[in-house]
């Protein structure tokens, strides 16, 4: 056989098998899924969090509870004297802490998907609402793998599979271990605002699960911006790992 006739045989087969699986795929969006997004608690938008007490959520958040391993890992982080931030060198503060920055999140409605797109080190969640269930294996990651399933108009999330090297809390000092956990519950509040109520749990961290509330508000005449922390970061790193400034640069 020539070839020619080789590639041929190898591009039919080759095509059969990604129409295969295309048309395979669960949850692959029909003509009629997208007019089921209509009919949806209408989230798209740029949306931003809204930090004044009277509409932020009811006071302060709940402070984790540790448990003495991890009491004892923050106090060794105090008692070494930390005081850099792994965020001055642009890296992500993860999961839930990158729900919490002061930069407005893009809300995507998709069929069989939500997606957030973050302006804050631009960083991009995807919520899988096609009924699929969590990897039995999943790769660890700064914002972990998350699915969704509506319960009248909430949204509600579930999210595993996080980094250890993020925090769980403002505090770097305040970490996690593999079996972190994070549910959230999205409701519309009104045509503009919207409820987020985040309880984090995790079996080896915490003596018990920990609740959050935060308000948004929708800018129907934003966009999101383009965010690059690399360009002009004047941060440098010791030789220790520790993050520095060079204000001479």
């Amino acid at each position: 056989m020539r070839y020619s006739d080789l590639w041929k045989a190898a591009g039919i087969v080759l095509l059969g098998v990604v129409t295969s699986s295309v048309a395979g795929v669960p949850g692959a969006p029909k003509a009629n899924d997208y007019a089921g997004i209509a009919k949806l608690p209408d989230f798209a938008g740029v949306w931003e969090l809204v930090f004044s007490p009277p509409r932020g959520g009811g006071g302060p958040p709940e402070q984790p509870a540790l448990t003495p391993e991890y009491t004892a890992k923050l106090k060794a982080y105090q008692a070494a004297g930390h005081q850099d931030n792994p965020t001055a060198n642009c890296l992500p503060p993860g999961m839930p802490q990158i729900m919490n920055q002061p930069y407005p999140i893009e809300f995507l409605m998709t069929p069989g998907k939500i997606t957030l797109v973050i302006e804050a080190y631009s960083q991009t969640r995807r919520i899988f609402t096609d009924g699929r269930k969590h990897p039995d294996d999943p790769d660890p990651t700064f914002n972990g793998h998350s699915i969704g399933h509506w319960e009248g108009d909430t949204l509600i999330v579930d999210s595993v599979a996080f980094s250890t090297d993020t925090p769980m809390a403002q505090s770097w000092g305040v970490r996690h271990s593999d079996k972190m956990r994070i549910e959230e519950r999205f409701r519309l509040t009104g045509p503009d605002t919207m409820e987020i109520v985040t309880t984090v749990s995790d079996p080896l961290a915490l003596t018990k699960p920990f609740t959050s509330t935060k308000t948004l508000a929708r800018h129907r005449d934003w966009d999101i911006a383009e965010y690059v922390c690399e360009q002009n970061n004047r941060n440098t790193v010791t030789d220790d790992g520790k993050a520095g400034i060079n204000l001479n640069h």
